[in-house]
């Protein structure tokens, strides 16, 4: 049988984001075409966003968050961008261009309010039989849950910040 998977990557472990974008470069190894949206993630220079160019003709991505909005000045300002943001990764998942679509830091969106989540359910749930969608971000709701195919959770064990040893390029951003 093959469908359409909903994918969602949750927990307080490292890991999430990194897993979507390996399942996005196999994606892109097999010819798919792939849309990764970050919600999140705001001006940092991280590391995919250099690495996702050698894929620019099946990765598209993009970095649609203002930074980590539990920090911000300007919660109102936070919540139109990523309403804004939302539009457009149902666009993305409506267009039919894609294969895979990433909502990468997606879960934050739904904990803090400023998607609705009964949507965003019936937008998953209604979305192109073939179009596999991943989810990541901590504290996924079991709605969320409920309706996906596949759900990993990353729980952490140890973490080298535990011994003071803080993040560093090329493995943590």
């Amino acid at each position: 049988m093959k469908k359409g998977l909903l994918i969602v990557n949750t927990g307080d472990g490292k890991g999430k984001t990194t897993a979507a974008l390996g399942l996005s470069m196999r994606a892109a190894g097999h010819g798919l075409k792939v849309c990764f949206i970050q919600f999140i993630k705001g001006s940092w220079k991280y590391g995919e966003l250099e690495a996702v160019k050698k894929f620019a003709d099946t990765i598209d991505f993009h970095v649609m968050g203002k930074g980590f909005t539990w920090k911000s000045d300007d919660l109102e300002k936070d919540r139109v961008a990523a309403r804004d943001a939302w539009k457009f990764a149902q666009a993305a998942m409506a267009g039919g261009q894609y294969q895979l679509v990433v909502l990468d830091e997606f879960t934050y969106l739904l904990m803090y309010g400023m998607i609705d989540l009964p949507s965003v359910l019936e937008t998953l749930t209604k979305r192109p039989e073939g179009l596999h969608v991943v989810v990541t971000g901590r504290a996924a709701p079991p709605e969320l849950i409920e309706i996906a195919d596949l759900v990993t959770e990353m729980q952490p064990v140890k973490h080298p910040l535990q011994a003071g040893i803080k993040a560093q390029k090329g493995i943590e951003f």
